[in-house]
């Protein structure tokens, strides 16, 4: 979590720099709300021959042992500040919460009529450098007062995934939380409507690749649907686990208004 910090205090003071040599109109604040789908994401082991939840054979459906879902509707809030560097370019830091999310999947060890789910809620905390071109500087028509553009950035981001639930059809396993700091990374095209004075409103489409949402390495344990210890040998059934892990990439839609000094 330091790191991810460190990485986040270096953006915004970079831009304080930026706006020095620039006009004070060349910098905006925006914020914005989006609702993004997920990929399919398959959870697997890190290593699947050392303490692992799933292994390394191949299940009932030809794939290797996993976990396969997606993560469902990720909706979150993101606040920015930028800088127009140049008429065509904007340069811009952001930080974006997505505060609750849901991996919903199915493992393969069993036939695929019995029931093996897979089911952990998430959190995602993302701050990325960006980049934007407005087109219409570049002479590319718009549509009446809607101004296109397109943008990319890279940066970092902070999963938080909650205790895994695996429910199976006499009983459910427990896997650790993991918290992971990926590499993170965007690409955008929206057009963006002037409101009048200082004032702009942005509908972009977006694809953010998140980096790797991750189980964490500890103790796995076994218990029945009422949640009572599952037992065996004589001795609770509990067992050590390294990380799994699966991608988060998403797209979507997003709306956000942008005020310029």
């Amino acid at each position: 979590m330091r790191r991810f910090g460190a990485v986040l205090l270096a953006l915004a003071a970079a831009f304080p720099i930026l706006s020095g040599v620039a006009a004070a109109d060349g910098v905006y604040v925006r914020a914005g709300v989006g609702l993004d789908r997920s990929s399919d994401a398959r959870f697997r082991d890190a290593d699947c021959a050392t303490h692992a939840l799933y292994g390394c054979e191949t299940g009932t459906d030809g794939a290797p042992y996993g976990a396969l879902g997606d993560f469902g509707a990720l909706t979150g809030v993101e606040v920015g500040i930028g800088y127009r560097a140049a008429p065509a370019l904007r340069i811009e830091g952001l930080l974006q919460s997505r505060p609750r999310a849901a991996y919903s999947g199915r493992a393969n060890f069993l036939a695929a009529d019995r029931r093996q789910s897979v089911s952990a809620d998430l959190s995602v905390l993302s701050g990325l450098a960006a980049a934007y071109a407005d087109l219409a500087e570049l002479g590319v028509p718009g549509l009446g007062h809607l101004r296109p553009f397109v943008g990319g950035g890279a940066g970092v981001s902070r999963i938080a995934l909650d205790e895994t639930t695996m429910t199976f059809p006499r009983t459910k396993t427990l896997v650790p939380a993991g918290r992971r700091t990926s590499l993170a990374w965007m690409a955008a095209a929206g057009l963006a409507m002037p409101l009048g004075g200082a004032a702009t409103l942005d509908f972009a489409w977006r694809y953010l690749a998140s980096g790797r949402a991750a189980t964490g390495a500890g103790t796995g344990r076994v218990q029945y649907h009422d949640g009572s210890i599952h037992y065996r040998d004589g001795r609770p059934n509990e067992f050590r686990l390294g990380e799994t892990h699966a991608r988060l990439a998403s797209h979507g839609l997003q709306l956000s208004l942008r005020y310029a000094f």
